[in-house]
């Protein structure tokens, strides 16, 4: 049986200033947890996190591809450059740049056929990143998209 430990055994730290420090230590220490299992399950394709959140952002955007610009206000990690990681994915093969005849500046970037396959190829196993917070009930869930917005507020 698997217990969970809390947050003081974890980091070995028995004391916090208050609540809210801990709940501040909490959240990057469980944040930084997730976001080592998201990275290690996405090299398993050959992707980051980040390729991967363009790609979806793009598969959103089929019909008519998106700028960069959209792509960069979409992402979900906001200090990514996304310049660089559309040509990253160029280079797979997973999108295409398409500039403008009128204005060179503007670009268009769509996802290619490689790149749904790809996604297509990942949507059920990429649900295994979803198990975490399968331990709490939907209520729980609920709350806890209630209380990170407002934090974010």
């Amino acid at each position: 049986m698997n217990i969970a430990m809390g947050l003081s055994e974890d980091i070995h730290q028995k004391e916090f200033s208050g609540v809210y420090q801990k709940s501040l230590i909490n959240l990057i220490y469980t944040s930084n947890h997730i976001i080592y299992k998201a990275n290690a399950f996405f090299k398993k394709y050959g992707l980051t996190r980040q390729q991967y959140n363009v790609l979806r952002i793009l598969r959103g955007h089929q019909s008519d591809g998106a700028s960069v610009n959209v792509i960069k206000n979409r992402m979900l990690d906001k200090m990514s450059d996304a310049s660089r990681i559309v040509e990253r994915l160029r280079v797979k093969g997973l999108v295409e740049r398409h500039q403008d005849r009128e204005d060179r500046r503007a670009v268009t970037v769509t996802i290619t056929d490689k790149g749904v396959n790809l996604l297509q190829k990942m949507d059920n196993s990429v649900k295994v990143l979803e198990e975490d917070f399968r331990k709490l009930s939907t209520e729980e869930a609920d709350l806890l998209n209630e209380l990170l917005d407002r934090l974010r507020d």
